[in-house]
């Protein structure tokens, strides 16, 4: 087996996992169903790696892979924003024979091409999150995606049960159309009826998940509305710079719905006091969707059980109205740019963001 470490620059890095086969019981029984007994070289592929969500899901798919002791070899790319280099990451990936690819494909259906290339070559593809368009077992194995009318629904039924009456809502999302913001929109208004007023344009205000975009939004709508009760952001971190802006208006900031985020917790424990209408709910931030694609993809590869799920559903992770699943976490000795909802330790993430 190979070993090197994986460099922060890097284009590609070869992970060895480190782990030997073994013919013990007590590895025998750890062995997960979706780990197969064939051999095989798996390679997470990033359209884009460079932040701490990815930082920390990398950590996280390498984590999973680590579970499978079939798996001899663990290759890493980042496409750093660029698609070329990423569609030259999946060709490169696919002419050095790797069995498995897990792939972000941020670049969307530009990517493509290559992964059909790599899937008819023989290796097992797996996209996952970020629809890259194409269908299965045409152009890849399996498309793992993440389901956000469920988090869509999940925040419309927290607004429903603290605001039985009606809200006035701030729904923020990222980049103007794109698919997350309109699934989970979709999934909200599943939930709610008339009596709950979006303020602002449809089908949402636009951020680009954007901290310093997000604090202008913010800014012109507190000045435009004087009633907002819930705000609604699929990334949570991205408001905790903004928020303070509600106490330049002498306003209390209100409830909010959204994403988790270590910052986002610390910033409600350290303002909540001050803050009466400052309700708290978050889902997970969804690290671990690439948990599910890694199953997949090394199930195909090494004749495991492929996990029964196909979509990643973000659980529920904090409500400060009632503790469940969890009142809401602050880790104020980790960094703030980690995600307490991942099954990676917080200890972990901050090695795994360099802090």
């Amino acid at each position: 087996m190979r070993l090197s470490k994986l460099k922060a620059h890097s284009a590609v890095a070869t992970l060895g996992l480190g782990l030997a086969l073994s013919a013990s019981s007590a590895i025998a029984q750890d062995t997960p169903s979706w780990c197969g007994p064939n051999e095989a070289t798996l390679a997470l592929l990033d359209g884009f790696g460079g932040n701490s969500w990815r930082l920390v899901t990398t950590a996280s798919g390498k984590q999973e892979a680590e579970k499978c002791p079939s798996i001899t070899d663990y290759y890493y790319a980042d496409g750093q924003g660029d698609t070329q280099k990423a569609i030259s990451d999946i060709n490169s990936m696919a002419a050095r024979g790797v069995n498995a690819m897990v792939v972000f494909g941020d670049a969307g259906p530009a990517v493509l091409p290559a992964l059909t290339n790599a899937y008819r070559s023989g290796a097992v593809v797996v996209p996952y999150r970020v629809n890259v368009g194409g269908e299965a077992g045409k152009n890849y194995t399996r498309f793992v995606g993440a389901d956000f009318v469920f988090d869509g629904e999940s925040w419309g039924t927290w607004i429903k049960e603290n605001f039985p009456d009606g809200a006035n809502i701030l729904f923020l999302s990222g980049p103007a159309g794109n698919s997350q913001g309109l699934d989970e929109l979709k999934g909200m208004k599943n939930i709610l009826d008339d009596s709950y007023v979006f303020l602002n344009p449809d089908p949402f205000a636009v951020t680009n998940w954007d901290p310093s975009l997000t604090q202008q939004v913010l800014s012109a709508a507190i000045a435009q509305h004087d009633d907002i009760d819930v705000i609604v952001s699929d990334f949570g971190p991205s408001l905790v710079g903004a928020l303070p802006v509600f106490g330049n208006f002498d306003r209390s900031i209100p409830a909010l719905a959204t994403s988790d985020g270590n910052s986002l917790g610390c910033f409600w424990e350290e303002n909540q006091a001050d803050n009466p209408d400052f309700k708290l709910f978050t889902v997970a931030t969804g690290n671990d969707n690439v948990r599910l694609a890694v199953q997949w993809a090394i199930a195909e590869a090494t004749g495991g059980t492929p996990p029964e799920a196909e979509i990643f559903e973000a659980p529920n992770f904090e409500d400060s109205t009632d503790g469940n699943p969890s009142p809401v976490q602050c880790r104020a000795d980790l960094p703030g740019a980690i995600y307490l909802s991942s099954q990676l330790s917080g200890d972990d993430q901050a090695k795994a963001v360099g802090q």
